[in-house]
């Protein structure tokens, strides 16, 4: 590769253990002597005295740098990127293979690297959309329509579908970049125009539950949650966002039926006349998670996540998610796939994706699905 490209990336092979040869394997190619680089050291030594770890001599042979490498610092995890960038001969990163630190570093050092290499080269300028509560089908087809008129001129547009909703990536290359950046701005405003109201952001890595938290903090609102098909997926988007208890008080994972009655004050007549999986359920629940809470809004679910479990009248995907939104008591029914971690995720898109467009007073809710009062 370093002889019919000009720049080439790996990725892996630089932990600790006996098959991680990548770093060697470099050593001898360009019959390099490893010498240790103090910073790194004092960085792999910092995270095991904080994580109260041992370290042993495998650890310490992260900081071992082959010479004439430049390091690329990993914040992220204790092995550190490598950066070759002699004139005459293609450019080579070395990454960790862990997907956060090689992501991390990518976008950290190995970007910036590039553009310095190769000044001349061609940029490419990249937006990200995000929705949630469509189908990519129903979004490009139904909702946003062809967009043909704009991709030229090295534009591109591109649907990336997943359990939490589509991504919509629009991007240019070109020499110029404030030019690729400019030319990006009509399609952009021709999408949002089209979406409207089920794009909740832009940023590759922004989430929903981000952009919930958000509109929760910003009208002094606090949401509680009962689940019982997602097993506690719901609390834990909610609170993978820093500052979440500004919003969030608690929530309970009531899987058994008993711990329903007993812990959130669903009724035993209505589990034994309608069942778990139910929009009876799904309404006591949400109802009990707001007044347990001590919450302004109160969410829950639960259905047949799968694989197993289904029913002619509740096959496997079944889902109600209930919400409580002051006095309004309402439940959305959902079917999904077989799949049991997609469908948790889905369940999850939906109910923060519904409470976001109530919030915001925003119609249709996700999926086309109505809500089902009392």
């Amino acid at each position: 590769g370093l002889n019919r490209a000009d720049l080439v990336v790996t990725t892996g092979g630089l932990g600790p253990t006996h098959d991680d040869v990548t770093k060697k394997a470099v050593a001898d190619l360009f019959d390099a002597d490893l010498t240790v680089d103090q910073r790194v050291l004092s960085h792999v030594k910092e995270i095991f005295r904080r994580r109260e770890l041992k370290m042993t001599p495998s650890n310490r042979e992260q900081a071992l740098i082959p010479q004439g490498f430049s390091v690329l610092f990993n914040n992220k995890g204790t092995a550190p990127g490598l950066w070759l960038g002699r004139e005459g001969s293609a450019a080579l990163a070395i990454l960790p293979g862990v997907p956060y630190e090689m992501q991390y570093l990518m976008e950290s050092a190995v970007k910036p690297a590039i553009r310095k290499r190769f000044p001349d080269r061609s940029y490419q300028v990249t937006r990200y959309l995000k929705t949630a509560g469509i189908s990519e089908s129903q979004l490009s087809e139904r909702v946003i329509g062809d967009l043909g008129s704009f991709l030229n001129n090295g534009i591109g547009v591109a649907y990336l579908p997943s359990p939490s909703g589509v991504t919509i990536r629009v991007s240019r290359s070109g020499a110029d970049l404030e030019l690729a950046k400019s030319e990006l701005d009509p399609v952009i405003r021709h999408i949002k125009q089209r979406a409207d109201g089920l794009i909740y952001g832009e940023g590759r890595d922004l989430t929903l539950s981000e952009v919930v938290g958000g509109l929760l903090r910003k009208r002094g609102l606090k949401i509680a949650v009962a689940e019982s098909c997602t097993g506690g997926f719901v609390c834990n988007e909610l609170t993978n966002i820093a500052g979440s208890s500004d919003y969030f008080p608690g929530g309970e994972v009531a899987y058994d039926n008993e711990i329903k009655a007993e812990r959130l004050g669903v009724d035993p007549g209505t589990l034994k006349r309608y069942g778990a999986v139910s929009k009876q359920t799904a309404l006591e629940l949400a109802d009990g998670a707001a007044r347990q809470f001590r919450a302004d809004i109160g969410v829950s679910t639960t259905g047949v996540a799968g694989p197993g479990g289904g029913s002619r009248d509740k096959p496997v995907g079944t889902v109600w998610i209930g919400f409580r939104f002051d006095e309004d008591l309402f439940a959305l029914k959902a079917r999904f796939t077989q799949d049991r971690l997609v469908n948790k995720e889905r369940t999850a898109a939906v109910l923060l994706e519904t409470v976001r467009r109530y919030l915001m007073q925003i119609e249709p809710y996700p999926y086309d699905l109505k809500p089902q009062g009392r």
